[in-house]
């Protein structure tokens, strides 16, 4: 590949990050795509049974291409604490900011081709004062000063396979869903998931399919009415931009094979409502990714595993097919740039 390596953050050092890092790098060292680590390299060491000898130290991401062949190449910076695994710290949270904050930098200054963070635990950041819900708004915040050419997010896209789950609300209780949403709302959302179909994933004319709210569509009314009020006229809206977007559908005739082959992604309001299929489709290997933002963001589909934290259990699927993902967008967006 032609890009710049990614930058990985690794998310909370007591969660299976460092782990599945290190799982990661020995997967893609030989054939890449080549990624540069961001975090505290002692701790990462530590998380290998070779310990420090496949980690090397390096300034800054033009190092990181040379070394990945043959060490993890990895911008330290270290924790404050010491770190026990499967044990949230609070203690941990500014160093984790800084290096979500480093990768996004170096991202919007295109010394990265895109960034792949590792999980990370909301609580023990809330208990340090982190104000954002996660990850996604995070970077929306921190990239919101530069220039994004389309619909801006950030919206959450969820992919295994030949299925792709966008959310209207994303760390949302479930009894907030229906005030949360609005007509604007679930058109930028489709907006978004139509540019990035085109832009990010070569798709030349998408279809959307929406995710109705309410059991059986709400049964034109009688079972709710936000189908009637929200849902189908942000529809026809979408339709009149020129979006191929069909009218809210049961969440429960949508997931099956023939269903998918009907559309290239779906819409869906809240947060199980679209990761439940996906990792029924495929639980190991799904990937986060964040639409409309000026960078190339992707993450596993789970959570910090600090049940099985230290044990030497954690697959890193995911996160390996998160890489892959963030350097196939990336690739596909510097082509678009050198054809513009």
């Amino acid at each position: 590949m032609t890009i710049r390596p990614l930058a990985l953050t690794l998310g909370d050092p007591a969660g299976i990050g460092p782990e599945i890092t290190v799982k990661a790098w020995r997967a893609l060292r030989a054939s890449g795509p080549a990624f540069m680590v961001i975090g505290d390299i002692e701790m990462l060491g530590a998380a290998s049974p070779d310990g420090a000898s496949i980690l090397e130290r390096v300034t800054g991401p033009g190092e990181a291409a040379a070394v990945f062949p043959r060490a993890i190449p990895v911008l330290d910076i270290p924790l404050p604490a010491p770190v026990v695994s499967g044990k949230a710290d609070p203690a941990h949270a500014g160093a984790i900011i800084r290096w979500i904050e480093t990768a996004a930098g170096l991202a919007l200054s295109g010394e990265v081709s895109g960034v792949v963070t590792a999980p990370i635990a909301k609580a023990p950041l809330y208990a340090a004062g982190f104000p954002f819900p996660g990850h996604t708004e995070f970077l929306a915040d921190l990239t919101a000063a530069a220039n994004h050419d389309g619909a801006r997010g950030p919206v959450m896209m969820l992919a295994a396979g030949d299925l792709r789950t966008s959310l209207v609300t994303i760390h949302k209780p479930l009894a907030e869903v229906s005030s949360a949403l609005t007509i604007q709302t679930v058109v930028n959302v489709g907006l978004v998931t139509a540019q990035a179909l085109t832009r990010d994933f070569g798709v030349g004319r998408p279809r959307i399919a929406m995710a109705a709210l309410n059991p059986h569509a709400g049964e034109d009314g009688a079972l709710g009415r936000e189908e009637i009020e929200i849902l189908r006229p942000a529809a026809r809206s979408l339709r009149d931009l020129g979006v191929a977007c069909g009218d809210p559908a049961p969440s429960d005739t949508l997931f099956h094979p023939e269903a998918r082959a009907k559309y290239d992604a779906v819409i869906c309001m809240y947060h199980d409502q679209a990761l439940i299929p996906v990792k029924m489709l495929d639980f190991w290997s799904g990937v986060n990714i964040t639409l409309g933002l000026p960078i190339v963001r992707t993450s596993p589909d789970h959570g910090v595993g600090y049940d099985i934290a230290g044990r030497g259990l954690a697959r890193a699927d995911s996160l390996i097919a998160a890489v892959k993902t963030a350097a196939e967008i990336a690739e596909r967006r510097l082509d678009l740039s050198r054809a513009a």
